[in-house]
């Protein structure tokens, strides 16, 4: 993520920003929209693959399987194995949330 001089606080503000933009949105159709129009397919494809390895971190499976199941590379499922582990914790709520459909 690049980062300009002296500007932590505007970032952490428009983090903050895009945050709340995201809370506000009320179907999983308004957020795809917005995700689409906000990432490049690229950046859409690398988030889901991350997503879609979640479950199977939190649920022990090993990462050559998890590999073999969803084609994400070994090196994202480490990287979001350690964020899983030692992260912000937004992971775990979004699993914890996605359980109480």
């Amino acid at each position: 993520m690049k980062r300009r001089p002296n500007d932590t606080d505007q970032a952490e503000d428009a983090i903050d920003d895009l945050a709340n933009a995201l809370q506000r949105l009320n179907t999983a159709a308004q957020v795809r929209a917005f995700l689409e129009d906000l990432c490049t397919p690229a950046e859409l494809e690398a988030m889901s693959d991350r997503w879609k390895v979640v479950p199977l971190v939190a649920d022990g499976v090993p990462y050559r399987e998890i590999h073999e199941r969803t084609l994400v590379s070994v090196t994202t499922i480490g990287r979001v194995a350690r964020t899983f582990e030692r992260g912000a914790g937004g992971y775990a709520a979004a699993l914890k949330r996605r359980g109480s459909r």
